[in-house]
């Protein structure tokens, strides 16, 4: 067994467990979690380096040979994904120490957070669908319960659709690996790969289907989004940043991964509906965040927005556009991560404050001020920032295939990106540019420089990381083309999990 491939959840369920043995040792905990996060952040980067430059690699958990037992594949794509969830961690763990309140570590904050870095890691790296439902609900649980974690009543109620609706995904993804394995007698992706196209085109497209609904509320695509912006505001900002940065990336994942290696055989008629989808999901997005006035509403709906791009990417389904997905699903969890967190930072005890009552930030924190500029704009794809290159190649890729559909879809991304300006736009002008009204409430000061410092730090870093990307966007480019020609061509996939003599 290759054991850096179990790294990504090993170190995650070592780190949940000392934290459950430290249960009352809030201090303890906290070290735990930043510690256990630079562990994840390095076995990411040792993962990346040991696939980049040895190929796909995979291994069998209990002596079961593949197809059968538990299949951990980590190729580009899931590399990539589990070393965005190692930075998701450290910021995210950073900021925590100065944001989450006693209360909260004493019902199991930092457990229940690494217990869902664990889940997130298990959906990147699993070979099989039945552990890929096994992986979701892990990370179900531990989301759902980091929803509630305080017992204020918007908690409650965001929680609830987000609990009600991830059960119905849950549902049918059971239905659908019960018809799949009744069908074919496979549940393995790889070989899955190889039995589905002689399964019945009717029964195919139906699975399909199916797969697309269950994925899709996970992603928060359209018309399944409505659970997202009525909960990403209503925990504390460190929840909100986490989720931001990996919960609806995994539900993306699955959706590329399981529309790239299982169901390809109708690609004209499926990628033509996701097509449609991400339409729709950037639209209908958009809109809703220039409707509202509080900040984190309006991130979350603009999070809603930008998994029409990811979504667009697959439904082009061309090299060029794949790379344009995995390229805007990196760009994207650290850029609304950042966002989420200056959120947290600009706004008074934690709580979602109208724009119209705040102001004058420009004055008061040039430096959030910056950050939040540069963020915002890389976030609505101004040049030469890390979104634009995200945007460029996806448009790109839509011109060269030239249907009407994918045109229209091209149109839909401009649009949207220009709305998704004047957006961010809106916001630096009424909490950064004017001055700030007589009833203003403002960012409280207590806590001294040492919490001030643990707050700004994370953001500091993510602006850096965002901002490196977006003036050297090469070195990322070059993994990113080889992670979606892995993903276009999955014979190596294959080979590498049943062995070197398939197909």
């Amino acid at each position: 067994m290759k054991v850096l491939l179990v790294l990504p959840v090993l170190v995650p369920l070592t780190t949940a467990a000392l934290s459950l043995l430290s249960f009352r040792r809030a201090g303890r905990q906290r070290a735990l979690s930043l510690v256990g996060s630079v562990l994840q952040l390095a076995v990411g980067i040792a993962l990346l380096r040991a696939v980049h430059r040895g190929g796909i690699q995979s291994t069998q958990l209990g002596g079961w040979p593949a197809p059968y037992g538990i299949t951990f594949v980590v190729d580009l794509f899931s590399a990539l994904m589990v070393l965005l969830s190692g930075i998701i961690a450290v910021v995210t763990s950073l900021y925590s120490l100065s944001d989450i309140d006693r209360e909260r570590r004493a019902h199991g904050f930092y457990l229940l957070m690494h217990v869902l870095l664990m889940g997130t890691n298990g959906v990147f790296v699993t070979g099989d669908l039945f552990d890929l439902y096994v992986w979701f609900e892990v990370t179900l649980i531990a989301s759902f319960v980091l929803l509630v974690l305080g017992n204020e009543r918007p908690q409650m109620q965001g929680a609830i659709k987000y609990v009600a609706m991830n059960l119905i995904s849950s549902a049918l993804f059971l239905t659908g690996l019960g018809i799949l394995y009744g069908s074919v007698h496979a549940l393995n992706m790889a070989d899955l790969s190889l039995k589905l196209p002689s399964l019945a085109p009717p029964i195919r497209f139906t699975l399909a289907m199916i797969f697309l609904v269950a994925f899709g509320i996970k992603a928060a695509v359209f018309p399944l989004f409505f659970w997202l912006p009525d909960s990403y505001h209503t925990p504390p900002v460190t929840v909100t940043a986490l989720f931001a940065g990996l919960l609806t990336k995994v539900g993306v994942y699955a959706l590329v991964r399981i529309f790239t290696l299982v169901f390809v055989g109708d690609a004209e008629a499926t990628h033509a509906l996701l097509l449609g989808i991400a339409a729709f999901t950037m639209a209908v997005g958009v809109l809703g965040a220039v409707s509202h006035r509080e900040v984190r509403r309006i991130l979350a709906f603009h999070s809603v927005s930008q998994v029409g791009y990811m979504v667009m990417g697959l439904g082009l389904f061309t090299w060029s556009s794949l790379s344009g997905t995995i390229f805007f699903v990196l760009h994207h969890a650290i850029i609304k991560s950042n966002l989420f967190l200056i959120s947290g930072i600009m706004q008074s005890g934690g709580k979602d404050v109208r724009l119209d009552l705040q102001g004058g930030l420009l004055a008061r924190s040039p430096g959030l001020s910056a950050c939040f500029l540069v963020t915002a704009l890389s976030l609505a794809g101004m040049p030469p920032l890390s979104g634009f290159w995200a945007k460029l190649i996806l448009v790109r890729s839509g011109l060269e295939v030239g249907s009407r559909g994918a045109t229209a879809v091209v149109a839909t991304s401009l649009a949207v990106g220009l709305v998704t300006l004047i957006s961010m736009t809106k916001i630096w002008h009424e909490a950064f540019w004017k001055p700030a009204p007589a009833e203003a409430d403002l960012a409280p000061r207590a806590g001294g420089t040492r919490r001030r410092a643990l707050r700004y730090a994370p953001v500091v870093l993510l602006t850096a990381l965002g901002f490196t990307v977006g003036v050297a966007p090469e070195p990322l480019l070059d993994v990113v083309q080889r992670a979606a020609a892995q993903l276009a061509d999955p014979t190596h996939y294959v080979r590498a999990v049943l062995g070197e003599g398939r197909p």
